[in-house]
């Protein structure tokens, strides 16, 4: 576990406190020791089908999802944002620009990355790394495609192949041993020819999923726990509930390698 050189040697304690339990509030505990911002913490990722920037050499790694970034989320499951690389391409635009943009929007609102917490021997732009170390060792630990894959979900763009959202969210929930958030893009399933006349608003194309953890002291220490997406009263998914109404697409040919 690395020290934060901020504190005194027993703060941060070897039984480090969780995130939005009792004991997890600014008055109680060392805000550089305990996530008290952004408690509810989200590693959310992205299956996108090209990057749009293929042609300078910008694309996307053959069998897996890609980072959408880390966020903090209030422990009730409202947010704020904007508060003071292979595996984590852009789409239609370089990743350096996402890169910044998660940074600005998120990494900003945890208490446990504040510069502050990194003491007098902080390096410039410290943080900043440890915020995207801090992000892709989340993004190592949930192998989204394979946990689809395990469970019989795979990209395919034969029109014959549609997934149930229930047998996403069980591939899912077999790996991650919580619901996670999935989200869908594309028509909304009323809007299709299968789907006309229908009530069933939800949309059509698999592109997110969304993880969620109450984190063990600072989360730059990799230590969380699961929680359901819907912990919180949240919804789990906004996609089309009807069964095979979910598209996984294949990549775009020379998009993966």
């Amino acid at each position: 576990m690395r020290a934060t050189p901020a504190l005194e040697a027993d703060v941060e304690t070897a039984d480090p406190v969780l995130s939005c339990s009792e004991g997890a509030q600014p008055g109680l505990v060392h805000t550089c020791c305990v996530e008290t911002f952004g408690g509810l913490v989200l590693a959310t990722q992205y299956w996108n089908t090209y990057t749009g920037l293929e042609s300078e050499g910008q694309v996307l790694p053959k069998d897996t999802w890609t980072i959408h970034g880390l966020w903090p989320d209030f422990c009730n499951g409202s947010y704020t944002q904007y508060c003071d690389l292979r595996y984590w391409p852009g789409l239609n635009q370089p990743s350096h620009v996402l890169w910044a943009h998660e940074y600005s929007k998120h990494a900003t609102c945890f208490s446990t990355f504040d510069t502050e917490c990194y003491g007098s021997g902080y390096r410039a732009h410290e943080d900043t790394v440890d915020y995207f170390a801090t992000t892709v060792s989340y993004y190592r630990r949930l192998p989204t495609w394979g946990w689809l894959a395990a469970g019989g979900v795979r990209p395919s763009n034969d029109t014959a192949t549609r997934y149930s959202l229930s047998e996403i969210q069980g591939a899912l929930a077999a790996g991650f041993l919580e619901l996670p958030y999935v989200g869908c893009s594309g028509p909304r399933y009323n809007t299709t020819e299968a789907g006309r006349g229908s009530a069933d608003d939800g949309y059509t194309i698999l592109t997110e999923v969304w993880y969620y953890f109450h984190v063990f002291g600072r989360p730059q220490r990799r230590q969380a726990l699961p929680v359901p997406a819907n912990a919180t009263g949240g919804r789990l998914s906004n996609c089309a509930r009807t069964p095979g109404a979910i598209w996984y697409p294949e990549r775009t040919e020379g998009s993966a390698v």
